[in-house]
């Protein structure tokens, strides 16, 4: 649910992640049935990663078909209180609800009540928003449910706020604001689209949401310690929230639809059983089987700026990174995050596995994804004999590239870690610069370009993560594209930018900016400013809870008064324009106001 870098990202971001001196050794096998020795390994895991990572408390359940073979908790779930965390434990589960918010609406087309191929707007009367495309398809339950429906990523006023606005009030706020991207055309993940699916089928159920999720799913599997809800659980079973180790607070959510669940593991557990009996639950069919077999379909194969990144009806399908688990069919997982919590579901349908991790600290999103991982890869070894093959670099060693080559990788890239700029690096080769880190880019035998992080600058560092993956320049659908090769499928990670004329009214507008309205809201921007810089306009930011550092990301001005935050996926395409608010005129970007300093 929280705003951070997805799974594209994750391949920019792998500097951070240095190899685990003193971690576990795995073992070498583990023989058929035997969930004890993936349990041993795996709690001696969890506990390096989350002294390492500073995480308070973690939990998990692995799944075997109908049987939960192994739950546990690991550190505290309130540590002042000394309440170490369990299986029961409750947790914030984030954007893992909008799993559950998908299969509300799947239930929903299954008693015919719902077609999600129909525009958004015959279930949600009067929805509109702007969009300078020209005859774009309607946005649908299915592409809000494949993160292809064009609408922004969030609509960020008054998202986290003490006392948020029910989510049934965010379609009314979207009247002036743009559409990101045509629908259809690329994967931009949206807490806002499924915040109005949410309240699409609260108004098709003819009651509020979070009643109809109860009682249609919750209480029929028997989830009994979770519930949808704007805050954190209360009840004994609640775990508390921690930033860099010490107790904080998860504030209140007004997405209630898209990141809202309070559930423990061993709740989570009954819904992973549900998906793997083919929608069965007890006694009662909650839904049918090829409804979920819908769910489980890749939507996007027809997409080609996805290159082979696959997405089904609310599940991220396929793997990378820690998630990449092979021979082992389908693999459907989804993360989730608030400011303090993080989570991971994966599920290997075919193969009858899932795993459930749930974390209560906010350096936890490393932890949980690789903690889930590798229980359930060894976990498909205990039950099929089958051992992951080793992660393999690309074929054909260092290789070269002619200096046109090289020079066809120079200039700047809209990324969904802000702009990057790739240029010539000192002794030769290229370099990358982004979030005041930086990658040098070595030629790979097979054309493509390695990633190596240097300490300081100067000495290279292996980290098996970067080993793996190779860096390619392509043209796609009339876009220059920088796309990430890893284990034989191809991402997309950026664009290329080439400068547009920034018209005088823009440039006299560069400057610092402040929140002109933050009303309670508890995660808001810091030391904005504009600034124009080699023929690009880039407005620099930074959130320090949610990540370190300041971020630039560069606008395209469309117009005197908008302007375009340029490149496709999460927080890109959308606009920021120039009102005028009592006479003074002030920029705005997703429900905030923000006025010049100094004016």
């Amino acid at each position: 649910m929280k705003r951070v870098p997805n799974r594209r990202t994750i391949l920019l971001l792998a500097i951070f992640f240095a190899g685990c001196a003193g971690a576990p050794t795995r073992p070498e096998s583990v023989g058929r049935g035997d969930y004890a020795k993936v349990a041993e390994y795996v709690s001696a895991l969890v506990r390096h990663e989350m002294k390492k990572r500073d995480v308070t408390g973690l939990s998990i359940a692995l799944v075997d078909d109908q049987r939960v073979v192994w739950a546990e908790g690991f550190g505290y779930a309130d540590k002042a209180g000394n309440v170490p965390a369990s299986p029961d434990t409750v947790y914030r589960a984030g954007s893992i609800s909008k799993l559950f918010t998908a299969t509300a609406a799947m239930q929903l087309v299954e008693r015919e009540k719902m077609d999600i191929d129909r525009p958004l707007g015959d279930y949600i009367p009067g929805f509109s928003i702007r969009t300078r495309f020209t005859d774009p398809a309607p946005v649908t339950p299915r592409s809000i449910m494949t993160h292809h429906s064009g609408l922004p990523s969030d609509y960020l006023k008054g998202m986290w706020t003490r006392n948020p606005e029910p989510f049934t009030r965010v379609a009314d706020l979207l009247r002036y604001e743009y559409a990101a991207n045509p629908p259809g055309t690329v994967f931009s993940y949206s807490n806002l689209g499924v915040t109005l699916l949410g309240d699409a089928i609260g108004k098709v159920a003819g009651r509020d949401f979070v009643s109809h999720v109860r009682d249609e799913i919750l209480f029929p599997l028997g989830m009994s310690r979770s519930s949808f809800s704007p805050s954190a659980d209360r009840t004994s079973f609640a775990a508390k929230g921690y930033r860099k180790g010490k107790e904080a607070e998860d504030p209140p959510l007004r997405d209630v639809p898209a990141g809202g669940l309070n559930t423990s593991v061993l709740d989570l557990s009954r819904f992973v059983r549900m998906v793997l009996a083919g929608g069965k639950a007890a006694d009662r069919q909650l839904i049918k089987p090829e409804m979920l077999a819908e769910m489980l379909r890749p939507q996007n194969t027809d997409v080609p700026l996805d290159l082979d990144f696959r997405v089904g009806l609310g599940w991220m399908l396929g793997g990378l990174g820690d998630i990449d688990i092979r021979n082992a069919g389908p693999v459907a997982h989804h993360a989730g995050a608030t400011l303090l919590f993080h989570g991971q579901m994966i599920i290997l349908p075919e193969r009858k596995l899932g795993v459930v991790v749930l974390a209560n600290s906010d350096t936890a999103g490393r932890v949980v994804r690789k903690v889930a991982a590798e229980a359930l890869k060894l976990a498909l070894e205990a039950k099929t004999g089958d051992r992951q093959p080793a992660w393999e670099k690309p074929e054909g060693g260092e290789g070269s590239l002619s200096k046109e080559a090289l020079q066809r990788y120079e200039g700047w890239y809209a990324t969904p870690v802000g702009a990057v700029n790739v240029r010539k690096a000192s002794g030769g080769g290229l370099r990358a610069d982004l979030m005041n880190r930086s990658l040098w880019l070595i030629p790979r035998a097979d054309g493509s370009l390695g990633l190596q992080y240097r300490l300081l600058g100067l000495f290279p560092i292996r980290i098996e993560e970067l080993d793996v993956v190779g860096i390619s320049r392509e043209d796609i659908a009339g876009r220059e594209i920088l796309a990430a090769r890893m284990h034989g499928r191809e991402f997309p990670i950026g664009e290329r930018m080439r400068p547009v004329p920034v018209p005088a009214k823009w440039l006299g507008r560069t400057g610092e900016y402040e929140i002109a309205n933050p009303g309670e809201d508890a995660v808001l921007p810091e030391k904005v400013r504009l600034r124009a810089d080699g023929g690009f306009l880039f407005v620099d930011y930074s959130i320090p809870l949610l990540f370190p550092g300041t971020v630039s990301f560069a606008v395209a001005p469309v117009s005197e008064d908008e302007a375009v935050i340029r490149g496709f996926g999460r927080g890109m395409g959308e606009t920021v324009r120039v009102v005028t608010v009592n006479g003074e005129d002030m920029l705005s970007y997703s429900g905030y106001l923000l006025r010049k300093r100094g004016k």
